[in-house]
């Protein structure tokens, strides 16, 4: 599947609507919580302190937010999710959790859409990608991602990756954002 998304990587952005996919009306969406271990290479047990998310700016103003966008009818979810990443922020990982399900309103319409959003393990950051120059793409720490991301089910996003993520048993707990 590696290969399949480097090679989106020199093609434009998928657009249209034409193969899109809906659920009772909802347009369905994917996406990713880039991130990287800063600290260690140690992958279990780090620190939210050891990881940095990636977020990108709106084509249309400077507010950021997740990679994401349209999960089409010819491809899986899981592809869909790498590809809308690869397309929008330009890096290559892992595909790991499945972080949930928000319905959210669109920006621009009267329209709901149903997002399904998961984390991503960046092994890759590329030089050249579709949405190059439409896009500014920014590492930065969970909690300033959690103070500049632009819409709030994208936060609760961050705050489920974090509670998939965990925190340091020696540690004292903060109050704690997961769901029940």
């Amino acid at each position: 599947m590696t290969l399949q998304i480097k090679k989106l990587a020199t093609s434009p952005s998928r657009s249209g609507r034409h193969l899109q996919r809906y659920n009772q009306g909802f347009r369905l969406v994917v996406g990713c919580i880039p991130y990287r271990i800063k600290q260690s290479n140690k992958i279990e047990g780090s620190l939210i302190e050891d990881l940095e998310v990636l977020l990108i700016s709106s084509q249309k103003s400077s507010s950021m937010m997740f990679p994401k966008g349209g999960w089409e009818l010819d491809e899986e979810i899981e592809l869909a999710a790498l590809r809308e990443t690869l397309e929008e922020a330009g890096v290559i990982g892992s595909l790991e959790h499945k972080l949930g399900e928000w319905i959210f309103k669109s920006k621009r319409q009267e329209k709901f859409h149903e997002a399904s959003m998961y984390s991503l393990l960046v092994t890759e950051e590329l030089d050249v990608w579709p949405e190059k120059d439409l896009r500014q793409r920014v590492w930065m720490t969970v909690d300033k991602a959690r103070q500049v991301c632009a819409r709030s089910w994208m936060k609760e996003a961050l705050d489920a990756f974090v509670c998939q993520r965990g925190q340091k048993e020696d540690e004292p707990q903060a109050p704690s954002p997961c769901r029940l």
